[in-house]
């Protein structure tokens, strides 16, 4: 083979690879940080059921799903595990006014608009972007949420797909 010939034979083998080792390199899904104070989903929305809204109250009327204050945990914990070691610590943060400082999982860049209400409003499910969340002992970010899985995700529901309707 002649040098030229090679040498392209290499850079198309380099391109493919680094294709296949970057294509993700911007996306966290799996990223699981520990919190603050362990929370299982599994518990609260698979072992016992508690709907998302319930603790996730402004999901349907805001472009955030918030995490839920402390006064929504209460609402069991004041009677419910109260002598657990993580629940003495939610109750002794609660009693002071402090907040939980969780670590953020889901999280968009900044340039991209994305409301939980619109999706929720069009009647999609929690679990179709963050997974079976219900079974987590610890929430991992289960989709990619880069621009070419909600691209994907737009297209297979003829949801818009213009510049505008994301980066406003």
């Amino acid at each position: 083979m002649s040098r030229r010939v090679l040498g392209i034979f290499y850079m198309l083998v380099f391109l493919v690879l680094g294709y296949f080792l970057w294509r993700d390199a911007w996306s966290t899904q799996g990223y699981s940080p520990e919190q603050p104070i362990p929370f299982s989903h599994k518990i609260h929305a698979g072992d016992n059921h508690i709907p998302c809204m319930y603790c996730h109250s402004n999901v349907e009327r805001s472009r955030h799903a918030t995490i839920p204050p402390l006064n929504v945990c209460m609402n069991c914990h004041s009677v419910v595990a109260v002598n657990k070691p993580n629940i003495l610590k939610l109750t002794e943060a609660y009693n002071a006014g402090k907040p939980i400082e969780w670590v953020r999982i889901h999280e968009i860049p900044d340039h991209a608009y994305f409301s939980h209400q619109w999706h929720i409003a069009k009647g999609f499910q929690c679990a179709d972007c963050h997974g079976p969340v219900e079974t987590m002992e610890r929430v991992y970010q289960f989709r990619k949420l880069n621009m070419g899985d909600c691209l994907t995700c737009h297209r297979q529901n003829n949801a818009p797909t213009s510049c505008n309707t994301c980066h406003q």
